[in-house]
């Protein structure tokens, strides 16, 4: 064999380009693709970005390590409102902490190799179900597409940039001393209220949870609730 250093630099790197290496579980010499290199450094996570995870859709009573449960096979990305996933990613690294954190946040849940296939959601809770598993609920904001058993998907922070302020408007059409409101903005928003003058209007606020809000007034009226 030549001296590596005689061979030609090639910059023009194709998926069916190839390497020469050693197999680790037999130490045969072996060769290995660009494409098989860059499918691996994906599915195990070993390139590092920031805010992401990436696990597995399994058929399994309950996930293992790197995988999640709870879709079905084919069902629309978007209907997604609960899944089961491992305290770890397929990387290995355990996402108990960074997941919590997010409660509340809004995430997008995408497969690999086909972006065409996403969710964008709002997490509202992240609850420990078996020491190894924590149930994920989920509200659906909007995606396209569906799930595929066995492929992976990558969970991201998400923001819209229009999304930076959401407002939702409530508009009360019938006259009524108490409004209640389902906001789905997964946080406890400022509400400010006009009736149908123009004129603001001070009530009692109670937020039910992060999507719902009950406003309290005295005397009945109509108008619009804005919350953000």
């Amino acid at each position: 064999m030549a001296r590596i250093s005689s061979y030609v630099f090639d910059a023009n790197v194709t998926d069916n380009d190839a390497w020469i290496g050693t197999e680790a579980s037999n130490r045969q010499t072996k060769q290995f693709t660009a494409a098989a290199v860059a499918k691996y450094l994906n599915i195990k996570g070993k390139i590092s970005i920031s805010a992401q995870m990436i696990f597995k859709l399994v058929d399994l009573a309950a996930p293992t390590a790197g995988d999640f449960t709870g879709p079905a096979d084919g069902s629309l990305i978007s209907s997604a409102t609960t899944m089961d996933l491992s305290i770890t990613d397929v990387s290995g690294a355990n996402t108990v902490a960074f997941l919590t954190y997010l409660v509340g946040n809004n995430i997008l849940i995408s497969e690999q190799n086909d972006i065409n296939n996403f969710g964008h959601f709002t997490i509202d809770s992240y609850v420990q179900k078996t020491p190894d598993v924590y149930t994920l609920t989920l509200t659906s904001l909007t995606g396209n597409g569906n799930f595929d058993v066995d492929k992976f998907y990558d969970f991201a922070l998400f923001t819209l940039t229009s999304q930076g302020v959401p407002t939702f408007i409530f508009t009360q059409g019938v006259p009524a001393t108490t409004w209640n409101i389902q906001h789905n903005l997964g946080k406890f928003p400022s509400v400010s209220v006009i009736n149908n003058n123009n004129i603001v209007i001070n009530g009692e606020v109670t937020y039910i949870d992060n999507n719902n809000v009950q406003l309290n007034f005295s005397a009945g009226f109509t108008g619009k609730a804005y919350l953000n």
